[in-house]
């Protein structure tokens, strides 16, 4: 315990005997980490957007002839069977003739003249959320062709193809950004480590002299980086909050409401804890790599 007290003070006295270092390894990694968090405010509620938009993502399976009541109701109830369905809805032809007039608007009258049982019955099939993609409406649609009550499947193929890869394409980019960030904090907090550690080589090599171990004399720096992270990211925390209070949260409100979406989120309990958690790991990691190069004892 004792020992620890001392690693603490003696990196705590290091910060203050180099102030500028200090300030300018803390600095990189807070704006690193406000980037890094805003963008993965960003992505968590373009995410949630997403999820509101899937749900629209559902196969019509239209009837080759009308169906009875009785075979309809079957028909529903052993597709909700299957593990990739949360539920089906059955149209019969009045019902789909009255959803078609309401969707014409002021353009229903050419529908004039017309049977109101033109229109064949359906089937509009809603899938499970982890279902919802390329490969499980697949699944479902093939199972589908297979029975012959169905003469026609529609579901929005294009689009499921744009939305998937516009959510990969977010995923990728918030790899690329954040390993860029991270990288780029991690190599500046190593420099800064390195500079306090050469103005100070005199000092260190006095330590091994008098039988100062390795650790011993590397413990301080480790201690020193990870103190300057860890303050980085509590700073990134607070301000990527006051940020997101004051700005994020009223123009993503704007965007994301109008579509959809009930609630603007910040970061989640264990994303803030990830945060600090990546500054101080940058720091400890940055002075580790630092010690590396500059104590060979």
């Amino acid at each position: 315990m004792r020992k620890l007290i001392y690693f603490i003070a003696r990196a705590l006295r290091n910060m203050r005997q180099s102030p500028f270092l200090c300030t300018a390894a803390v600095s990189t990694v807070m704006v690193a980490l406000v980037i890094l968090a805003f963008f993965a405010m960003v992505v968590l509620n373009i995410e949630q957007l997403t999820r509101t938009w899937s749900q629209e993502v559902q196969v019509t399976a239209y009837f080759a002839a009308v169906p009875g009541a009785d075979d309809a109701r079957q028909i529903a109830s052993q597709i909700r069977a299957f593990p990739e369905v949360s539920d089906v809805d059955y149209t019969n032809p009045r019902q789909a003739y009255d959803k078609f007039k309401h969707r014409l608007g002021e353009d229903a009258d050419v529908l004039e003249g017309m049977k109101k049982d033109f229109l064949p019955a359906s089937l509009s099939i809603s899938l499970q959320e982890r279902f919802r993609n390329r490969v499980g409406i697949k699944t479902v649609v093939e199972r589908l062709r297979q029975d012959p009550h169905f003469s026609d499947l529609r579901y929005a193929q294009d689009w499921l193809v744009k939305f998937e890869a516009f959510l990969a394409l977010l995923h990728v980019g918030g790899v690329v950004l954040g390993g860029f960030l991270l990288f780029a904090a991690l190599f500046i907090v190593s420099n800064t480590i390195k500079l306090t550690l050469f103005a100070r080589r005199d000092e260190l090599e006095v330590m091994a002299l008098v039988g100062g171990t390795p650790g011993f004399i590397k413990t301080p720096f480790l201690v020193e980086g990870a103190l300057q992270g860890a303050v980085g990211g509590g700073l990134a925390l607070l301000l990527s909050y006051g940020f997101f209070q004051f700005y994020l949260k009223e123009d993503l409100s704007h965007l994301l409401i109008a579509s959809g979406v009930g609630k603007i989120e910040f970061l989640p309990p264990l994303w803030q804890l990830s945060l600090v958690a990546t500054g101080t790991a940058l720091g400890l990691i940055g002075s580790f790599l630092s010690l590396r190069k500059l104590v060979r004892i």
